[in-house]
């Protein structure tokens, strides 16, 4: 059988003008790939935080002098820095500083239980690396101090506050007006301890370090959710980091220094953190949020600054269609909405755009292992909402039956396989996870399930994990979740599998379900129940329809902002 997939047939519906490029291109560190952002825009706004702005030419000074640091310490290239604080100027500085040293940066959610810093803090430095944590004074005082003697390979601690990034003076006032998480940092035995700016910014030399960062050298450590077993750290090369920037430009044709971007993404998520390398490496000024679930503070920032890019978990961006301060904003300035990380209900996408503006809308998909992107719709051409666009440039795509490995036909669902230069080097020490994920011939099986079209769009339709078995039918819940959100009364929605007890190896289809907060109805939820189940199968397959149906006030979500099926099937 012909393969579908090889010609990449999907090349004449890229804008015009969009071709492949020169892997050359990518031969270069991201430290050496954001120089001249530094050299050229040293005096214009890089970093919003609560109404403290910081330029470029600041975070360069400043990163130097932690990368200085850490030389001084005694860190080598190779050696990992994890990074435990929600997006502020501190993250963005010392992810800067750790790869001018040559080192290599891992986001640490500061939501970890000590559990999980404990896991990924042991796990990094596993291959004798030596590690460095920086961290909120809060997580040290109430989580970290409790494991630290079980980590012998943590050699440095860098403490800071959510607002140690202003003045002494106005940290009194902000903590007079405003409750601050505080904790009290202390000695720790056979640890170095630092105050982020006492005992870095206030004393090392702002000067770039001389260090020979290469394209093949470790940028990053990224982790993944561990939905499926212990969380992995996905290897990201510079050179794949870079490749994935540069691509992502070309294809939406932004240029360097024009713009000011907003996202809810956290740092410590590959999404998050391409959002805050691309702001960087195109020379923008990005808004820093640090708790997403904030609505407010968002809107008030967006009308400040009028952002250009709005870029957020699809979660968010619902929340957001039901806050009547985002509504009320003038999104004239807006001139795109970048979705990512999650399914994004059509008719959720529909009412974003009815409120930002038609059009602005843009779907894109990634995984932590393919540095994120390597699907998106075009920037100029067809947009169709509800689909993840077109494979990028420089992007080999194809999809697989899950169990055979064979490729399946056009209009017929498939895993998504990626082969380009984005994708990981590999799963940190774990070469046999990694043998799992990256094929004979270097394709990143996703374990997202998608529809390709006969014009190369693409649409996803589950996770593998997520699948449901009914009987030997095959239920994508992401399908049947996009069906039920047209009913009136759910906002948001959540399939799941649980087992049958009658029938070994088949599985009842469940949904938990948010009402719309606008939606109005008697209090009786059985009789809501019983329309929304006749709903159901007005509108899908039998073996579709949700057996079960919950009601939950809210639906748990991950730090990143997308539903928790992890949570629920719990």
């Amino acid at each position: 059988m012909t393969s579908p997939y090889t010609d990449r047939f999907w090349r004449k519906n890229w804008d015009e003008g969009l071709a492949d490029l020169d892997p050359i291109l990518w031969e270069t560190s991201f430290i050496d790939a954001v120089r001249n952002i530094f050299e050229n825009f040293p005096d214009k706004m890089a970093l919003s935080f609560q109404g403290l702005e910081i330029t470029f030419g600041q975070i360069d000074k400043s990163s130097n002098q932690f990368a200085h640091m850490l030389i001084d310490q005694g860190f080598k290239k190779g050696d990992v820095v994890g990074i435990n604080l929600p997006n502020t100027p501190e993250y963005v500085i010392a992810f800067l500083g750790t790869l001018k040293a040559g080192c290599i940066v891992s986001g640490v959610s500061p939501l970890m239980s000590d559990v999980q810093m404990h896991y990924q803090i042991n796990d990094l430095g596993a291959g004798k690396k030596n590690v460095a944590l920086v961290t909120l004074d809060a997580i040290f005082e109430h989580r970290l101090k409790n494991i630290t003697s079980k980590l012998p390979q943590l050699k440095l601690v860098i403490t800071t506050s959510v607002i140690g990034s202003f003045p002494k003076e106005q940290q009194a006032k902000i903590r007079a007006v405003k409750e601050i998480p505080f904790g009290k940092v202390t000695p720790l035995e056979g640890k170095t301890v630092l105050d982020f700016h006492d005992d870095i910014l206030a004393k090392y030399p702002t000067k770039l370090p001389t260090v020979d960062v290469t394209p093949d050298d470790i940028a990053f450590i990224q982790y993944t959710g561990g939905t499926t077993g212990p969380p992995k750290g996905a290897m990201l090369t510079h050179r794949s980091a870079v490749s994935d920037l540069i691509i992502v430009r070309t294809w939406l044709g932004w240029e360097q220094g024009a713009r000011i971007a907003l996202s809810g993404f956290p740092f410590f998520h590959i999404a998050g953190l391409f959002f805050c390398n691309s702001c960087l490496f195109l020379g923008w000024g990005q808004v820093l949020i640090a708790d997403p679930r904030d609505t407010l503070t968002i809107c008030n920032e967006m009308k400040k600054y009028n952002p250009t890019a709005l870029v957020n978990v699809p979660s968010l961006f619902q929340i957001l269609i039901n806050t009547k301060k985002f509504k009320r904003l003038d999104h004239s300035n807006l001139d795109v909405c970048i979705s990512a990380a999650a399914p994004f209900p059509v008719e959720s996408q529909q009412k974003l755009e009815g409120i930002v503006g038609a059009g602005k809308l843009l779907e894109a998909y990634g995984m932590t292992e393919c540095s994120p992107l390597s699907t998106m719709n075009p920037y100029k051409g067809k947009r169709k909402l509800g689909s993840i666009g077109l494979p990028l440039l420089n992007v080999e795509l194809k999809l697989v039956d899950p169990e055979s490995g064979e490729e399946v036909p056009l209009g017929e669902p498939g895993e998504i396989c990626v082969r380009g230069p984005m994708v990981m080097k590999g799963y940190y020490n774990k070469p046999e996870e990694t043998k799992n994920a990256i094929d004979s011939d270097g394709f990143m099986h996703t374990g997202d399930v998608a529809i390709m079209s006969e014009d190369g769009y693409l649409r996803i339709v589950d996770r593998t994990k997520d699948m449901i078995i009914v009987g030997g039918f095959k239920v994508f819940s992401s399908k049947v979740e996009e069906t039920l959100i047209k009913h009136p009364a759910i906002g948001m929605v959540a399939l799941i599998g649980i087992p049958n007890p009658d029938r070994p190896g088949s599985e009842i289809v469940k949904a938990i379900l948010q009402l719309d907060p606008n939606y109005e109805y008697d209090g009786n939820e059985e009789a809501l129940k019983e329309d929304i189940t006749a709903f159901a199968k007005e509108h899908c397959a039998p073996y579709e329809v949700p057996k079960r149906l919950e009601i939950a006030k809210e639906l748990p979500l991950t730090v990143v902002g997308k539903i928790d099926k992890k949570a629920l099937r719990k």
